[in-house]
């Protein structure tokens, strides 16, 4: 099912495309919430202290992911929104072979380097060889990662958010049985939480991209079009890229920041691996709704209808605005209820910090929500330099204040403060960017996806 996100009131639009979309990730987090639930309660604290560490090496991973999807989504969502449903072709198979070869390279690197990244963040001896066994066996599946999040940008752009969150409903259930079976009845430890999450991933890939196949074979002939484009793989780095580098260095920073944690032993790095996960389905959650505009955008771009996206920005606002008010309550008022999942006789000093950091981030989940809709309105209008001044402007931030506050007497409620001030400041930025797009994008006049300017790709010669 493909959805034409050019046409309808765009409230309603938006509702149905990102409403699905919110449900995905919801699911597509539990896996990870689901490896740090069953370590934390089946296994033990310091098991959950070793997923929580190797993950933040992991969302290294999941940013070139992340950077294939945007990039994919962006540009089949524009061809979609301008009916040239042979360059849809080319800019998927162009995707699968790009991605395929830097996929392999990354797997090469991080199955012989993950020591060496553990080392760095000053993780602890006592879950040292959990964190690697972990950390080695999610880059052997990371394959199944890439091109799943490939598919699902591919469902994004031709406007179809119902399709993923059916294969995530489906095998992030399953996900939580197998972690729960190969833990306590194989008796698999750590490695049984990974192979669990290892194979679930493998199903939800498999299962996307042949619907994938089918979907674009009955979408339209693509005679003429050819496999692999420069053109069209310009395009996507010019999208990819950025996104990439802007989720990696987020990535870097959380490692940095994830070594000034580890600075204050297993107890409070176990408290911020519940929470930090308990938060980061929220930030995912807004982040992919914030995709979701981006969808909307660029297809509006492509049909020429720009005067569309302002009133889309102000339906994204909404929709997460309204997501915002029961998470943000249950977040600071029974913070410590979600952190009981993943601990079950959780220590003193693990339970403070997850309740401290949840209650210090929550009352923010509403700024930091209006700023992912916003650099949604810039990735779509193709404003790639703004949001990465945005996202570094956070970034920087967080970790400078992350690392100068921890040597104070906050100690590590120091660190936590780094967020929302880091978030407020970039949520400025980014929605003083948003107008100045509304400005130089009078409505009627759409301008061109990338820097080529008015220049029409020519597929068939490339």
């Amino acid at each position: 099912m493909t959805a034409d996100l050019t046409i309808g009131k765009p409230s309603r639009v938006l509702w149905r495309f990102c409403l699905p979309m919110f449900a995905s990730i919801v699911f597509q987090q539990l896996y990870n919430i689901a490896d740090s639930l069953v370590a934390g309660r089946f296994i033990g604290e310091n098991a959950l202290a070793a997923v929580g560490n190797s993950y933040e090496i992991t969302l290294i991973y999941l940013a070139f992911s992340f950077g294939c999807n945007v990039a994919c989504s962006i540009l089949v969502s524009f061809y979609f929104g301008a009916k040239e449903l042979k360059n849809v072709h080319t800019t998927v198979s162009t995707t699968a072979i790009a991605s395929g070869i830097l996929c392999l390279l990354l797997v090469i690197f991080g199955f012989f380097s993950g020591s060496f990244l553990l080392q760095v963040i000053r993780t602890p001896e006592s879950i040292f060889a959990d964190s690697l066994l972990y950390l080695r066996i999610y880059i052997i599946g990371f394959p199944f990662v890439m091109f799943y999040n490939i598919a699902t940008g591919i469902f994004s752009g031709l406007g179809d958010s119902r399709t993923p969150f059916l294969f995530l409903a489906f095998s992030s259930t399953a996900n939580i049985i197998m972690d729960v079976i190969f833990v306590t009845v194989f008796s698999m430890g750590v490695a049984g939480v990974a192979w669990a999450t290892l194979i679930c991933q493998g199903i939800s890939c498999i299962l996307a991209l042949g619907v994938i196949y089918i979907r674009l074979k009955k979408m339209g002939r693509k005679e003429g079009a050819p496999l692999f484009s420069f053109a069209i793989l310009k395009r996507l780095a010019g999208v990819a890229i950025p996104s990439t580098l802007q989720q990696s260095f987020i990535s870097v920073g959380n490692i940095i920041i994830q070594g000034v944690i580890n600075g204050f032993g297993p107890a409070v790095i176990a408290g911020y691996s519940a929470s930090v996960k308990l938060n980061n389905l929220v930030i995912t959650s807004f982040t992919t709704l914030g995709n979701g505009v981006s969808n909307y955008t660029s297809q509006n771009i492509g049909a020429g209808k720009i005067g569309r996206v302002q009133k889309g920005f102000r339906a994204g606002v909404g929709i997460v605005w309204l997501i915002c008010i029961p998470l943000a309550v249950l977040y600071f008022f029974r913070g410590d209820l979600l952190i009981r999942f993943f601990m079950s006789e959780p220590t003193q000093g693990a339970m403070h910090t997850g309740i401290q950091f949840l209650r210090i981030l929550s009352p923010f989940y509403f700024v930091i929500s209006a700023k992912l809709v916003a650099d949604g309105i810039l990735k779509g209008s193709q404003k790639m330099n703004w949001f990465m001044i945005v996202t570094f402007s956070d970034l920087i931030l967080r970790v400078l204040l992350a690392l100068f506050l921890s040597k104070t007497a906050l100690g590590s409620t120091g660190i936590w403060l780094a967020w929302p001030i880091g978030w407020s400041v970039a949520a400025a930025m980014s929605l003083l960017f948003c107008r100045r797009v509304w400005q130089q994008q009078p409505a009627g006049q759409p301008e061109p996806l990338c820097a080529e300017a008015e220049e029409n790709l020519d597929l068939e010669g490339a």
